[in-house]
């Protein structure tokens, strides 16, 4: 039976329908402050995310189809602390285009050269990149944090390096999608979410350590949670 069909009609419209949504917030976002809708770098991040997004959805979909299921939504079960956690890690990331575009589309204020866009786009994509090998190797990889009874532990991929590989990629994500944007100001709410990445980090490797069974034998294999080599 071809992958597609292991996909209910009610979580692929619910993708599709989250994706628009998406892009209309992001659209908003970026420039209505931003005030001109000639805004290039608003343009260029747009679709670099569109080039970025259809590929990997379109790669996902056949090697694991079952990680539309699982981020689908925000499952029963996930943790009451997690919730609080990715509240705040959204809303920071989301500042991130509000204050870039009135940086750069409106004030100029950072006034970044285009070395620093090109790094921030480097910086995306390697995130990017980073996010859909877990997506690819992980069909239990949930926005939110829970354990289940069907999960198991993980020990391919990105997760013979570290712990948590979902976050590491998450980083330069969130600092990329500042710079590449053109603003050093909206570095300030993508610290704040990558910083959210620490306690829920150690809280959700605890979760794991108590209630996934293998997962303290996997922890002893590979030492590092989050920073390869250190931590």
């Amino acid at each position: 039976m071809p992958n597609e069909r292991r996909i209910p009609t009610a979580v692929l419209r619910r993708g599709i329908l989250s994706s628009v949504v998406f892009f209309v917030v992001l659209f908003a976002a970026l420039f209505l402050p931003a005030g001109d809708i000639r805004w290039a770098k608003g343009w260029l991040f747009i679709v670099a995310l569109l080039g970025l997004m259809v590929p990997a959805v379109a790669y996902l979909w056949r090697v694991n189809p079952d990680i539309f299921i699982a981020r689908s939504k925000i499952h029963e079960g996930t943790k009451g602390w997690d919730k609080v956690l990715m509240s705040i890690l959204l809303l920071s990331h989301m500042a991130e285009y509000p204050v870039a575009a009135f940086d750069d589309g409106r004030f100029h204020w950072s006034n970044a050269p285009w070395w620093v866009v090109v790094l921030g786009y480097v910086l995306l994509c390697l995130g990017f990149l980073v996010i859909a090998w877990v997506e690819k190797v992980n069909k239990f990889a949930e926005p939110g944090v829970r354990i289940h009874a069907e999960q198991k532990v993980i020990d391919t991929g990105p997760y013979a390096i570290v712990r948590h590989p979902m976050y590491v990629g998450a980083i330069p994500y969130f600092a990329g999608t500042a710079l590449a944007l053109g603003s050093y100001w909206a570095l300030i709410p993508a610290a704040i979410a990558a910083l959210i990445l620490v306690p829920r980090t150690i809280m959700e490797d605890k979760s794991l350590h108590e209630e996934l069974e293998g997962y303290k034998e996997y922890a002893a294999r590979v030492r590092c949670r989050l920073i390869p080599g250190i931590w």
